[in-house]
């Protein structure tokens, strides 16, 4: 499913790189919008951009590689936590090519007088929003995903 999730991504920005400029495709009326959107800053249009940025972003997504390769090799590993951070991973991947190749993130998810989004920026937020959640309720989810399996 995350592999399907990045493809679409890749998919999706491509369809937006191709996209006549400043023409919307309205999904749900003029409220959210499929619109190519260059952004050159990270999460929330925070003002951060750059070669530093991307540096720090390279090696964060080298650490959550690390990280999930622990987390899989781990005797007492917890899959749950690895299923999101690989889901993370693959959302910052998706952006960090953006970066590369264009010097900006494509965006083309628009909810109107909101923010413009992408796909990845969904995998990154939900990964991050339920492993936030997961962490919260003391870890508990991958003893019940454990158990369920059983």
């Amino acid at each position: 499913m995350i592999a399907i999730f990045f493809i679409l991504d890749r998919l999706l920005k491509n369809l937006a790189l191709s996209q006549v400029p400043n023409s919307a495709i309205n999904i749900f009326g003029r409220f959210f919008s499929f619109q190519f959107t260059a952004n050159p800053y990270i999460a929330f249009s925070l003002p951060l951009y750059g070669h530093l940025l991307n540096a720090l972003i390279l090696i964060i997504i080298g650490l959550l590689i690390y990280y999930i390769f622990y987390l899989i090799l781990n005797k007492k590993s917890q899959k749950l936590t690895a299923l999101l951070l690989t889901i993370i991973l693959f959302g910052a991947i998706s952006n960090i090519l953006d970066r590369l190749l264009y010097g900006y993130v494509i965006d083309y998810l628009e909810l109107r007088h909101f923010t413009v989004f992408n796909l990845a920026d969904v995998m990154i937020s939900l990964g991050a929003l339920t492993l936030l959640f997961h962490y919260l309720k003391g870890g508990s989810f991958d003893k019940d995903c454990q158990t369920n399996i059983k």
